[in-house]
């Protein structure tokens, strides 16, 4: 019945470091976008997206608990770990695991484990 995921929904205590961290950091693409009822933004890459949403000022519907820091989330990078780990470095985002080894949806994954500016775990990834 499932095919993928379309988006999930991300919610941030601090806008500007959230995008800072999403666009400067992990090279995806910020985008406003309007409802019939109001304007929403997005981090978008690849055929998905996460919308942000503002801690205290949440869409609805929305999640029981929506609060910054809840999310544990893996992507799967389009460039080598190493650039991964060396763009980290760069911009001084502290890698708190990795390079270790997981398994993902579709089978063994190289892992590096960070943190961005609302605490949530980011693991990025590439395919073993």
């Amino acid at each position: 019945m499932i095919d993928h995921i379309d988006h999930v929904v991300l919610t941030t205590r601090d806008l500007a470091a959230c995008l800072n961290f999403y666009v400067e950091v992990l090279g995806m693409k910020f985008e406003k976008f309007r409802t019939p009822t109001e304007t929403r933004m997005a981090l978008k890459f690849g055929n998905q997206k996460i919308n942000v949403h503002e801690w205290g000022r949440e869409f609805t519907p929305r999640a029981h608990v929506a609060a910054p820091g809840t999310l544990d989330l893996c992507f799967i990078a389009s460039v080598d770990l190493e650039e991964v780990i060396a763009s980290l470095k760069d911009a001084k985002v502290e890698i708190l695991e990795g390079p270790v080894m997981k398994t993902g949806a579709t089978g063994k994954i190289r892992s590096v484990y960070v943190r961005d500016p609302d605490l949530n775990l980011v693991e990025i990834s590439v395919p073993a």
